[in-house]
């Protein structure tokens, strides 16, 4: 280190800036210049070694994290002789300007938490207040949600991107449609006439929605998540099957069909089963309740 104390020196003699500290200066940038070059290099090999662009991104991510923390331990350390005199000048600073420093960190750590405690991960669908999204990305302030329209149950897309400051895990309870599992219950209510057979119109519903292949091969998977996830969580289900609950409301009776699905699948597989239960109706299969 003998050539960069020789430069800070001279730098010194130029600048009059306190030599100790342009070598500090220093020394951040050449660790600066080191990890970026080290994420660069890493980045070129997982993608030149990694087909798969989900394993890419993943393996990135985690990455990039990994070195991020250790870069910032580097600073740390080389600053650290610096340090107690920063804490004294970020006291004096307005409170604008600290808060908004509070904030920066505050943010840094959750992203931490979130790495480590997992409360969401890229891909799940979760919603904050009335958004509800799935998540894009995750960084080291804050993540990115592609928000799903609100106009139905289970929305699609709308093609807005929503950010996030990582401390809202903090400050606002965040629902998350995938923890644990991948798929949730469904309800799908249609009306028939209080003089229909209900037994007749029973059975043709259980055909239709045991005869959708998605739907069908969703509770055995489910009940492997099931065994997968109860050692740290106590979840169960009762019924893991389509079932068909009946109820009688003023001048018709409901059928409601309660089955499992992915949620990023609800639209499709609604559609499918209406076009389904339409054709029913039409061959008169089912008896569907038209108000007069």
């Amino acid at each position: 280190m003998k050539i960069l104390e020789d430069f800070c020196t001279y730098l010194s003699g130029i600048t009059s800036i306190n030599k100790n500290i342009l070598y500090t200066i220093c020394l951040s940038l050449i660790v600066k210049i080191i990890f970026s070059t080290i994420k660069y290099c890493l980045k070129l090999v997982i993608k030149g070694r990694v087909e798969n662009s989900r394993k890419v991104y993943i393996i990135n991510q985690s990455s990039q994290t990994v070195l991020n923390i250790v870069e910032v331990l580097f600073h740390l350390f080389i600053w650290l002789d610096y340090f107690k005199n920063f804490m004294t000048l970020i006291s004096v600073i307005s409170a604008a300007m600290t808060i908004a420093l509070r904030e920066i960190i505050m943010n840094f750590f959750c992203g931490i938490y979130i790495r480590v405690k997992r409360p969401f991960k890229v891909e799940d669908r979760i919603q904050i207040d009335d958004l509800k999204g799935d998540v894009m990305n995750i960084s080291a302030l804050g993540f990115e949600v592609l928000e799903v329209s609100n106009k139905e149950e289970n929305g699609q897309s709308t093609g807005v991107v929503v950010c996030f400051p990582n401390s809202i895990v903090f400050t606002k309870p965040i629902k998350n449609v995938n923890k644990g599992f991948k798929y949730v219950w469904n309800e799908l209510m249609i009306k028939v006439p209080l003089d229909a057979d209900l037994v007749k119109n029973k059975k043709e519903l259980y055909r239709i929605i045991n005869s959708n292949e998605t739907v069908k091969s969703i509770p055995r998977k489910m009940i492997t998540e099931i065994q997968n996830i109860t050692p740290d969580n106590r979840v169960y289900f009762n019924k893991y099957d389509p079932i068909i609950y009946t109820k009688i409301v003023d001048d018709h009776v409901e059928l409601t069909i309660r089955y499992l699905m992915h949620p990023k699948k609800a639209r499709y597989i609604e559609s499918v089963l209406w076009n389904n239960i339409y054709t029913s109706y039409k061959d008169g299969k089912i008896d569907l309740f038209i108000p007069s």
